[in-house]
C-alpha cells in the first residue's frame, strides 16, 4: 500500500518515524500525493544517484514533476501564467546547461575564499548581536533576537538590500512557505518579487559594491532573471540558516557533555556543524523534487518517463549503510558526506556560507554566554512540524 505525503514530524530531533521503516523496506517507496503517485527515494546511495544522473529533471516544466501533484486543484491559466512569470531566474529549476550558465556566475561570491573573507564581517554581526542580548535581562528570544537575525544581515549585506526591510521579506517568506491557501502563497510571492524588481531596478542605476552590483555589471543576466536569481538568495539565504541556528543550539544544550569538549576545542566546531546539518536534515523533501525524464532502474526498481521522485533527505541522512548509529548525534562524527545541502550540480550554491554563519554563531554564543539554558522543557517549545522546512517558532533562553 502507497505511503500518505508529506510525512509530518513529530520530535525535535528526529525525522518522521516512518522514514525508518520505508528505508528498511526499500530503497524506493511509492507514495500518494493528492495529484498522483510519485517515489519517495529512502537511502543514501540511491539518493546521490538521483540527485546526479542525467536522466533526471529538476523542471518543473517536465510533464510528471511532482510539484504539480502536491494538490488535486490544477492551476488556471491565469496562475499558470503568474507563477511562469515569477520562476525566470529560479536556476535551481533549471536542467544543464541552463542551470550551469547562472550557477557560474555565482560560483565566485560563494567559494571557500569568498567566504573567508566575509567571516570577520560576520563574526562582527554575531557578536553585536549577542551585545544586544546580554544588555537586557538575562533572558532571550533566540530564534527571533539571534538565529533569524545573523542570517538576514549576512544577506542583506551581500546583496545590497537594507536590513530595514527584513521584517517585509520574512513574513512574506513565511506566508509563502507555510500558508495553506495557495493563492496566500502565491500573493506572498509577488510581492517578494514586486519589491525585489524595484532593488534591481535603483542598482541597475547605480550598482553598488556587492552582489547584486558585480551581477549587473557582468551584464549577461536581463533584468528578470536578475530578480529571479536575487529572490532564490534572498530566501535560501537566511530562511535555511535561521532554523539552524536555533535547532542547533538546543541540540548541543541538550548535550552538555559534547558541548563542553567543543569549549575546550573550538577546532571542532565544523565538524560538529556538519554532524547538526545531517541529524536535522531540515529541508528534507522540499528541495529533492525531480522527475525521471528517461526509464530507469534506481536501487533494483524499474521507474517510468514521466514519474515524479522525492528524495528524503532526512531518511537518506539516518543511513545506517552509511552513518554508524544514525540516530545518534555525535558532534564529532565527521558527516561531511550527508545530503543536506543537496548532491551532484544542483548542491547548494551558498553551503560555504551556510557553514560558516553556523560556526561563528553556535562557537560565539556558547563562549560568551556559557550559562545559556532554555527556559522551559522540549514538550513545551513551539515548532513547525507541520511546515516544509523544520525548526523552531520560538526558543527562550535565559542565563
Amino acid at each position: 500500500m502507497a505511503q500518505n505525503f508529506p510525512i509530518p514530524r513529530t520530535c525535535p530531533f528526529d525525522p518522521p518515524p516512518e522514514y525508518a521503516r520505508m528505508r528498511e523496506e526499500a530503497a524506493l517507496v511509492r507514495a500518494e500525493l493528492p495529484g498522483g503517485d510519485v517515489w519517495l527515494v529512502t537511502r543514501h546511495a540511491e539518493a546521490q544517484q538521483v540527485l546526479t544522473s542525467t536522466g533526471i529533471s529538476t523542471s518543473p516544466a517536465t510533464p510528471g514533476h511532482p510539484n504539480h501533484l502536491m494538490t488535486a486543484d490544477k492551476p488556471t491559466p491565469e496562475q499558470r501564467a503568474e507563477m511562469d512569470k515569477v520562476a525566470v531566474g529560479h536556476f535551481i529549476d533549471l536542467d544543464p546547461p541552463e542551470h550551469g550558465r547562472f550557477r557560474r556566475l555565482l560560483i565566485p561570491e560563494f567559494t571557500v575564499r569568498r567566504v573567508k573573507e566575509l567571516r570577520p564581517e560576520i563574526q562582527r554581526l554575531t557578536d553585536d548581536l549577542i551585545d544586544d542580548m546580554l544588555a537586557g535581562d538575562g533572558r532571550a528570544e533566540l530564534v527571533e533576537a539571534f538565529g533569524l537575525a545573523l542570517p538576514s544581515l549576512v544577506i542583506c549585506r551581500l546583496l545590497g538590500v537594507s536590513y530595514d526591510d527584513r521584517e517585509f521579506f520574512q513574513s512574506r517568506t513565511r506566508m509563502m512557505i507555510a500558508a495553506a491557501d495557495p493563492n496566500a502563497r502565491l500573493a506572498a510571492v509577488k510581492e517578494i518579487m514586486a519589491f525585489l524588481d524595484d532593488q534591481v531596478t535603483k542598482a541597475e542605476q547605480a550598482p553598488g559594491d556587492n552582489l547584486l552590483g558585480r551581477l549587473i555589471d557582468g551584464r549577461q543576466l536581463t533584468h528578470d532573471e536578475l530578480v529571479g536569481v536575487m529572490f532564490l538568495l534572498l530566501v535560501a539565504g537566511h530562511e535555511t540558516t535561521a532554523n539552524m541556528i536555533p535547532l542547533g543550539a538546543l541540540t548541543m544544550m541538550r548535550h552538555p557533555g559534547q558541548l563542553a569538549r567543543l569549549r575546550e576545542n573550538p577546532g571542532g566546531w565544523p565538524i560538529a556543524v556538519d554532524e547538526l546539518l545531517r541529524y536535522h536534515s531540515i529541508v528534507d523533501w522540499v528541495a529533492f523534487d525531480r522527475v525521471a525524464a528517461e526509464d530507469q532502474e534506481i536501487g533494483g526498481q524499474s521507474v517510468k518517463k514521466g514519474e515524479g521522485i522525492f528524495v528524503l533527505g532526512a531518511a537518506a541522512n539516518r543511513d545506517e549503510r552509511v552513518f554508524e548509529r544514525p540516530d545518534e548525534f555525535d558532534a564529532a562524527r565527521g558527516a561531511r558526506n550527508h545530503v543536506a545541502f543537496g548532491y551532484g550540480v544542483h548542491q547548494c550554491l551558498g553551503q560555504n556560507l551556510a557553514r560558516a554563519e553556523m560556526e561563528i554563531a553556535l562557537r560565539t554564543l556558547f563562549e560568551r554566554i556559557p550559562g545559556l539554558r532554555v527556559e522551559v522543557p522540549d514538550e513545551e517549545l513551539s515548532l513547525k512540524y507541520d511546515g516544509p522546512i523544520f525548526g523552531l517558532d520560538t526558543l527562550p533562553v535565559v542565563w
